[in-house]
């Protein structure tokens, strides 16, 4: 069953239900200030750091689930509604809600008054802007009363959910004119406050929510809107709200737009306030403070940048050219429809969500627990480098900061401080080799070698700051010489998958997988006999990068030296490492394999099968071959590849979190959707392009629209995990949005099957598509030119590059080299 439909055009998904399985949510913001909308105006907003800046609140884990948002009540005579169709969950006439690109766009009908909200955060703006048009087709001349409602956090979201005794205090603001400021905690600590305004002049207001809703009514029923006047009311500590009260009289046929605007500005300490104020100033604020009103200069200049509805449609044209430029980096024309909406629109606007997010703040992320992932950030740089290779650079910057000196890195780090995380600290023996990749993946979109020489600090600690190749080196060596008996990677607290904890063995409730480790381990924080074998088939597959920078940069020897140590582990793993018919998933803290046919349960998991292929295990004997027989015939379902098979059923203690989920969900046996592009990847890198496109169509949303009912999640973005084979619920999709699986899969399309892949010398080519395909066509800009591809399949092959034609002239090989500014046309033949 289907809640809407793509709108490929105008790059849009039209929900045509409020009514949607689970919230469907967008993203608003490219850089500093975010936003998070339902398709019923649900969710909150933050600037840079969802914990430390959150400026709205949202109730995670509420009944029902997506309350709390920015509303508009209109009150029509005794009728009451929301365009968005919630809280108060009036019937509409009609209903729809498209999610853009960096914008969002809810529209409601009812006794022939139609309100359309159009909301969206401008390119390097601080501010969402809420464009309300209201108009009256009802046949008859109206009398409006409309509410704006919003609920401030007080700044801190983990505080502002935990300590009720201070933050019932604490709560101010001030009102001047038809703007609202929250100034909570600012005449001490703080140098920030938030407003919310609108362009016209008001009737009212309130900006205490219990005066506004009634103490024991919600947002769905507020006291105010049922007596059909504001109370005024002046927040004085416990939760202070935004609401403006404006009355409306429309014409037949007439239409009123009104700009609101939710601001966030920052103000240097010797300019927090404002002079001295006047007796003619009308400000109105907490009692006794009238001493401490903000300086409001910064606000008013960017009030004054959207306060008509012609300013605010061209702030609104600025964003629509942000997105054609980012999404014309990367085109294709393939004979599947779906796919090209993946490539072309929903997979990249994803990846560059994943890549401002991280994992911190979703509908499933609360923005509290986690900060900036490392290996999450290293990951989703893949998806995005394309798109804006500067900020990219920064990002790697960011990452390599919180390295430690032997290596290791700090797990994840706050946005906003740029600090690592002592909390959950390091020991995630996987972390090194992802920033590796990643600065691989920018060196060879940008030819920019020159960040190697990048003085970038260790800890954040400018004194021990050293060249950016410097962290590449001891990333590299904090892998191969922490290795365990035989002589493969010690897993460390986790190695990518963060609940196969080996170093763990908790038995008591509220100990963290994650953090916790046995005591008997000491100092080091995990075990020195637990090996992981994904962890070496990444070392394989990524190592090799270290050495062509070291070769860049001259360093030959050191290249030698990191090459043998590549082709140790590679020895060591075919040696230890493979099973038979598939790789081992690792050896535990007692010296037993883990992923073996030797295991009653969890007999193979799917991380190493794709990177043990890829970094080239076992090619000389076919083994690569028979590894992924294994894995299609263990892992596949209708809906995906599941992670592990068989599914355990009860805790083992020696692994971890992983046996404490129910069967097929999550990491035990659910179809982890990120590691099923591994697969793809490999499927596609041995030439089996049919396979890796059907690996691909049964993750990629697009493919699942028809099953939304069953899927639940937004048919237009990837989740983490769909529910495995052996799940209650198969086929159920949770944790959508900030999942590596966004940036990963767009790897998978785009540089696996499509083959477009940039490389230190310039473009690969290298399809492997579906035998059936004719071919297909694809735009990719690189380095300042513009590339327009053309690959031929008249044998009906799925990989095997036969000729290559540039520019008009035959060309050997499929490496497309680096020519400079200007267009440039790429003729590929497939063939034998």
């Amino acid at each position: 069953m289907k809640f809407g439909f793509f709108d490929d055009l105008n790059r849009e998904y039209v929900i045509t239900s409020p009514k949607t399985p689970y919230p469907w949510i967008n993203y608003l913001g490219t850089e500093g200030f975010f936003s998070l909308i339902s398709n019923t105006a649900g969710g909150y907003s933050f600037y840079k750091d969802a914990r430390l800046r959150r400026i709205t609140r949202y109730r995670y884990n509420n009944v029902p689930v997506d309350m709390g948002g920015r509303y508009f009540y209109i009150k029509d005579g005794d009728t009451v509604w929301n365009p968005g169709w919630s809280p108060v969950k009036t019937d509409l006439d009609n209903y729809s809600c498209r999610h853009g690109m960096g914008y969002t766009v809810i529209s409601g009908e009812k006794n022939g008054v139609k309100a359309e909200v159009k909301f969206f955060v401008p390119v390097g703006f601080n501010g969402e802007v809420q464009k309300l048009t209201v108009t009256n087709n009802s046949g008859s001349a109206k009398s409006l009363k409309l509410w704006s409602f919003l609920e401030w956090c007080l700044w801190d979201a983990n505080d502002d959910t935990t300590n009720f005794q201070r933050n019932f205090n604490t709560g101010e603001v001030e009102i001047d004119g038809s703007t609202i400021y929250h100034k909570t905690e600012y005449k001490e600590r703080r140098d920030h406050y938030a407003f919310y305004t609108v362009n016209a002049d008001i009737n009212g207001f309130d900006t205490d929510r219990e005066s506004f809703l009634g103490l024991y009514n919600g947002f769905g029923e507020p006291q105010t809107v049922k007596n059909g006047k504001p109370s005024n009311s002046v927040a004085d500590g416990w939760s202070p709200i935004a609401s403006h009260y404006l009355e409306i009289e429309l014409k037949d046929g007439e239409s009123k737009d009104l700009i609101f605007l939710l601001g966030y500005v920052e103000n240097e300490f010797e300019e927090k306030f404002a002079p001295d104020l006047t007796d003619n100033d009308t400000i109105i604020t907490t009692a006794n403070s009238r001493k401490n009103i903000v300086n409001k200069r910064k606000a008013k200049e960017m009030i004054e940048l959207c306060n008509t509805s012609e300013k605010a449609e061209k702030l609104f044209e600025g964003l629509k050219k942000y997105w054609d430029a980012v999404l014309r980096q990367y085109s294709v024309n393939s004979p599947d429809e779906k796919l090209n909406r993946m490539v072309n629109i929903w997979n990249q606007y994803q990846c560059m969500v994943t890549f401002n997010m991280s994992r911190s703040a979703s509908y499933f992320e609360s923005g509290i627990g986690r900060g900036m992932g490392f290996r999450d950030s290293n990951q989703d740089l893949l998806g995005f480098v394309h798109q804006i290779p500067a900020r990219a650079r920064e990002r790697l910057i960011d990452l390599a900061a919180t390295m430690l000196e032997d290596g290791g890195a700090y797990h994840q780090y706050q946005p906003l401080t740029k600090m690592g995380n002592h909390e959950l600290g390091s020991n995630f023996n996987d972390d090194p080799l992802w920033m590796i990749l990643a600065v691989a993946a920018y060196i060879k979109e940008t030819g920019d070698i020159s960040i190697l020489d990048e003085k970038v600090p260790y800890e954040n600690k400018d004194e021990l700051a050293d060249t950016m190749l410097d962290h590449m080196k001891r990333a590299f060596y904090h892998v191969c010489t922490k290795i365990g008996p035989h002589g493969l990677p010690l897993s460390g607290r986790a190695d990518w998958n963060d609940c196969l904890n080996l170093s763990c063995f908790s038995d008591k409730p509220g100990q963290s997988f994650q953090t916790f480790t046995s005591p008997k381990y000491g100092d080091t924080g995990y075990s020195k006999v637990a090996e992981s074998v994904m962890i070496a088939g990444m070392f394989c597959f990524i190592g090799p990068e270290y050495v062509k920078m070291c070769r860049i940069k001259g360093d030959n020897e050191e290249a030698e030296k990191a090459q043998a140590e590549i082709d140790k582990m590679s020895r060591a793993t075919m040696e230890y490492g493979y099973d038979g018919e598939w790789f081992l998933r690792a050896y535990d803290d007692n010296g037993n394999k883990v992923g073996s046919h030797e295991n009653e349960e969890g007999k193979i998991f799917i991380e190493p099968q794709g990177f043990c292929v890829m970094a080239g295990f076992g090619k000389e004997k076919g083994a690569h071959l028979k590894n992924l027989g294994s894995a299609d015939k263990n892992f596949k379902s209708k809906h995906g590849l599941v992670l592990n098979n068989p599914a355990f059923t009860h805790y083992y203690i020696e692994y971890g979190e992983i046996s404490t989920y129910p069967p097929g969900y999550k990491e035990n046996a659910g179809i982890f959707c990120h590691n099923n592009a591994w697969i793809i990847c490999a499927e596609a890198f041995v030439g089996h392009g049919d396979k890796a496109f059907e690996y691909y169509s049964k993750i990629a949303p697009a493919y699942n629209e028809e099953i939304s009912d069953l899927h639940r999640t937004e048919p237009y973005v990837y989740a983490q995990m769909i529910a495995g084979k052996d799940a209650p619920r198969f086929g159920e999709a949770k944790n959508s949005w900030l999942t590596g699986t966004a940036a990963w899969n767009f790897v998978a399309v785009s540089q696996y099957i499509l083959g477009i892949k940039p490389d230190y010398e310039g473009l690969t080519v290298n399809p492997s598509i579906p035998a059936e395909w004719d071919g297909f066509t694809a735009s990719r800009q690189f380095r300042g030119g513009t590339y327009n591809i053309t690959v031929k399949n008249p044998d009906h092959i799925s990989q095997g590059v036969k000729t290559m034609i540039l520019d008009g002239k035959v060309t050997a090989g499929n490496v497309v080299p680096d020519l400079g500014e200007g267009e440039h046309t790429v003729e590929i033949t497939l063939g034998k």
